[in-house]
């Protein structure tokens, strides 16, 4: 790349989307136990959404972020 400047991308790595998957697949695994009411369920994806959230952490998904440059708007057109 020039100047040795990692600009990255929208898509995010793999290992990112690891952790954003198990902590979604837990809210689900919770969210489908509360109806059916198994504390079980909801204790597993209570669980899933902390380990999710570890991933994250260890993984530094927030340093998927990609910077676009400003982008110029439409200028307002002075009418009379």
């Amino acid at each position: 790349m020039s100047g040795g400047q990692n600009l990255g991308n929208h898509a995010g790595r793999a290992s990112s989307w690891l952790a954003v998957t198990v902590a979604l697949a837990g809210f689900i695994v919770a969210g489908v136990g509360m109806p059916v009411e198994s504390w079980l369920m909801i204790w597993i994806g209570i669980g899933l959404v902390v380990v999710g959230a570890i991933l994250a952490l260890v993984f530094d998904i927030m340093s998927d972020v990609v910077i676009d440059a400003p982008r110029v708007g439409m200028r307002a057109e002075h009418h009379r």
